[in-house]
């Protein structure tokens, strides 16, 4: 079973943007919660008992550090990286007398973060979550990357979650099951999060038209699309070319 993943953090484009990003290109956390503010960081900790944690050091009602001191309280410890500006410093240095393992400036890539997560889980947790795992959850985890290899490849086309059930040789059902145990979301939102993540290329490009992205990225409804990407990314497909 993968670990749960907490990401503490108030900027949004932050938060969501490095969530989404271990959600495409990760599956060693089953679970991934978000909190916005340090009050509900800690009541995240509290309820779910994350393994590993991604915390902001400045956040509203609760920073960083008081979050720290409160897990510690309730005695859970769980793999923490700090998240700091470079005028936060003195704060980091607090975090990681209490007991963080890395400390990472901002402004880092997602990319960067992902690594740093994988590398401090494998040091703590070594190969379990994988290695052990029976082999109907080593099947499950194929299965899943087996889909996700062929929405990358077949996004911008009109798939379903029974055609790409098919082509791995399983039911429809079992698919959905699994996409929201591993990657805690339905077939259909993955599908949109991949194709709003290459329309968000092709806004920045800024040489097609919106219709045009639609149907480039598979949708084929406009006014669709549009609601889609303001659900994902909070903002209008012409607000987020003009950003």
């Amino acid at each position: 079973m993968g670990l749960k993943l907490l990401i503490a953090d108030d900027e949004d484009t932050i938060r969501k943007g490095v969530a989404k990003y271990i959600r495409l290109h990760s599956d060693r956390f089953a679970q991934i919660y978000e909190a916005e503010n340090g009050e509900q960081a800690l009541e995240f900790l509290l309820q779910y008992q994350p393994e590993v944690v991604l915390l902001d050091v400045q956040m509203p009602l609760r920073n960083g550090i008081e979050v720290m001191k409160a897990a510690r309280k309730a005695e859970l410890n769980p793999v923490t990286v700090i998240l700091s500006g470079y005028d936060e410093f003195a704060y980091a240095q607090q975090a990681i007398r209490f007991g963080a393992r890395e400390y990472l400036l901002k402004p880092v890539r997602a990319a960067d973060i992902l690594a740093c997560l994988n590398k401090l889980a494998d040091e703590e947790f070594g190969s379990e979550e994988r290695g052990e795992a029976s082999g109907e959850n080593e099947q499950a985890n194929h299965f899943v990357l087996e889909a996700k290899e062929y929405i990358a490849e077949h996004y911008a086309e009109d798939i379903a979650l029974s055609q790409v059930a098919e082509k791995l040789g399983i039911s429809g059902g079992y698919l959905s099951t699994l996409f929201s145990q591993t990657l805690d979301c339905k077939f259909v939102d993955y599908l949109n999060l991949v194709r709003i993540d290459r329309a968000c290329t092709y806004l920045k490009q800024n040489y097609l038209k919106t219709y045009e992205i639609a149907y480039k990225v598979g949708f084929r409804d406009e006014k669709y699309f549009s609601k889609v990407f303001k659900k994902i990314k909070g903002v209008s497909p012409k607000e987020y070319r003009s950003a």
